[in-house]
């Protein structure tokens, strides 16, 4: 039965988001069938797809944020409107800087409206749902109207789709696979309203519906998707021939390219040179999405502009792409997409994820063959991780990332979100604040990134929260059996026994091995 369990174990903990408490049966249901419980999900491609009510289209999220922004503008204008006219007056020379009193309205007005500007970068911190105008009118006129905040409100609605059905599933394999591909194909909420607004529906629409489809396809999705032209700038891109090259200020914009070959596809030492990147870049010239004005298409919606894309053929690769328009970046990416060393990278990444921060060699040549042999079959590339042997093997070394630990925490406690408040709170004090990573590499996925001290003192202080908001009326040796039962070590079961609290039993729970390692 030990060894039954610790394979139970591994397949909770490293294919999925491990046992779920209450009367769930899951680790029962793992070790009578271990490969056949983590591939069950894969028998069932839409279940990845994400639907719930409230969530919509990238292109609606789109036209919301340039509908909120004009409110924000006209509340602006109607408080320049209702001042009254004063003279301008200096601060006291005693002011010191950054404090400001007696702020006139109108320059309440116009800090607000320059903080909801389009395309300009936002804080990281999330702000508050209730972040609305302060803008007051004379009594002579009426108030003007303090539009919603939408991008927030969206945001949360996104974040809590995605718990919930991150708690929710059986195993929870094909919900960690949208996890490392939307960290792979990454964008940051952080980029600005847009991309705070769109983060959601771009995991939704450009990553689960290819999950367990082809990489070709996935990356033709990601590419083409408003949030990820905006959030790499392709929008502002120009072919330096085309007429709004000629006509305007603005060159060619390398950000997405560049991308798409060292994280997207090819990898660093890929075999591309800089000659590449900027080929790629101009075939990719006039990949943009429709304005608010919506004089190229449907606003936030994905569109190609003829008038800047990059005029003749390119060479990419050694090979020649003829001016076919649209169709010339989408060959382009297709042949990328089936390059060996995209198969490699892929590959080595996959396996970093799922097993170990020095991937097996054999293992990583086997999936690199799976992605070759398959045209890069996704489901065919998790199917063979999980019917390897060395994916069983490898002791569960990989800590869990803080995203990982919370859904893990919320499974076990069976506690399903109805609020995700306190997930996005902890995610921002753990240092991996949801769909907003410091860069376009995406959060990190090794052990040095997570086990830190200061890292793990964190992880111990939201254990401990949890711990005294719910330790009274859980026993964690119950807890303890449904997350590992026989697997869990003699060491875990006395650290939990010898506790001076359920409260702190249940936070040691949440910080041993059997919770934090996969």
């Amino acid at each position: 039965m030990a060894r039954d369990s610790q394979a139970a174990l591994v397949a909770l903990n490293r294919f999925g988001f491990g046992a779920r408490g209450g009367a769930s049966g899951d680790f029962i249901n793992a070790a009578s069938d271990l490969r056949g419980f983590v591939k069950a999900e894969l028998a069932r491609p839409n279940g990845v797809l994400l639907e719930a009510p409230g969530l919509q289209s990238t292109s609606q999220l789109g036209q919301a944020v340039f509908a909120y922004q004009d409110q924000v503008k006209q509340a602006r204008e109607a408080a320049k409107a209702a001042a009254p006219a004063e003279a301008p007056q200096q601060a006291p020379a005693d002011q010191k800087p950054g404090l400001r009193r007696n702020l006139s309205l109108n320059a309440v007005a116009t800090e607000i409206a320059g903080q909801m500007a389009e395309a300009k970068p936002a804080d990281n911190a999330a702000k508050p749902e209730s972040m609305q105008p302060n803008i007051a009118a004379s009594p002579a006129a009426k108030p003007a109207p303090q539009p919603l905040n939408v991008i927030q409100k969206t945001f949360r609605a996104e974040a809590l789709a995605r718990l919930q059905r991150a708690t929710l599933v059986e195993c929870g394999f094909t919900e960690r696979l949208v996890v490392f591909w939307s960290n792979h194909f990454c964008i940051s909420a952080s980029k600005g309203e847009l991309a705070r607004i769109w983060a959601g529906a771009f995991e939704r629409e450009a990553i689960r519906p290819h999950v367990l489809g082809r990489f070709a396809d996935m990356l033709k999705a990601v590419e083409q998707h408003p949030a990820m032209l905006f959030f790499l700038d392709n929008q502002q891109s120009r072919g330096p021939d085309s007429r709004a090259g000629q006509n305007r200020k603005r060159g060619l914009n390398e950000n997405l390219a560049r991308e798409i070959m060292e994280l997207h596809t090819l990898g660093v030492g890929g075999g591309y040179t800089q000659e590449d990147v900027t080929s790629l870049a101009r075939i990719i010239t006039g990949w943009t999405f429709a304005g608010r004005q919506g004089q190229l298409g449907v606003p936030g919606s994905f569109v190609f502009n003829t008038n800047a894309h990059q005029p003749g053929p390119q060479m990419l690769l050694g090979k020649t792409y003829e001016p076919t328009g649209l169709a010339q970046g989408e060959a382009a990416l297709a042949d990328i997409a089936r390059h060996p060393s995209t198969a490699n990278f892929i590959a080595t990444k996959f396996v970093r994820h799922f097993v170990a921060d020095d991937p097996p060699p054999a293992l990583v040549a086997r999936l690199r063959d799976v992605f070759v042999k398959t045209d890069g079959d996704l489901k065919a590339l998790a199917t063979a991780l999980v019917d390897s042997d060395d994916a069983w093997r490898a002791p569960l070394t990989k800590m869990r990332s803080p995203y990982e630990f919370l859904v893990a925490s919320g499974r076990l406690l069976a506690r399903v979100p109805e609020d995700p408040g306190a997930y996005l709170n902890s995610l921002n004090l753990l240092g991996q604040p949801l769909w907003t990573p410091a860069g376009p590499n995406g959060f990190p996925d090794t052990n040095a990134a997570w086990a830190a001290p200061e890292g793990i003192k964190l992880r111990l202080d939201v254990a401990a929260q949890m711990g005294a908001r719910l330790g009274n009326n859980i026993d964690p040796l119950d807890l303890l059996e449904f997350a590992a039962a026989d697997a869990a070590s003699i060491e875990t079961r006395r650290t939990i026994e010898r506790a001076e609290s359920r409260q702190q039993a249940l936070a040691l729970l949440l910080m041993s091995p059997e919770i934090q390692r996969r």
